[in-house]
C-alpha cells in the first residue's frame, strides 16, 4: 500500500524540484517523511473504509491529529530544499 505509491509520489517530487531547479539531493528523506504521512493519512481516513474488512478498529483520525501531520507534512516539503 505504502511502498509502490510512496515510491511513485517520491520519485515524482524529486523531478518537480529538479525542475524548479531546487538542490533535494541531500534532503530526499523530508520527501519521503512527508509522503508517508500523507499516505498514512489518507489511508487513516478514507481508504480504510473501502476494504473487505469490517471489524474493530476502523476509526478515522481525530481532526486535531490530521492538521498537526498536515502542517507537519506541508513543512517538510517546502524546508526540504532549504535545509
Amino acid at each position: 500500500m505504502f511502498g509502490f505509491p510512496g515510491s511513485l509520489l517520491g520519485f515524482l517530487f524529486i523531478f518537480i524540484y529538479d525542475f524548479l531547479e531546487m538542490n533535494v539531493r541531500n534532503n530526499e528523506w523530508m520527501v519521503f517523511i512527508a509522503l508517508f504521512i500523507i499516505l498514512f493519512i489518507l489511508y487513516r481516513n478514507k481508504l480504510q473504509f473501502h476494504g473487505w474488512y469490517k471489524g474493530k478498529g476502523r476509526e478515522k483520525l481525530p481532526k486535531k491529529i490530521t492538521q498537526i501531520l498536515i502542517t507537519s507534512a506541508t513543512l517538510l516539503l517546502v524546508l526540504a530544499p532549504f535545509v
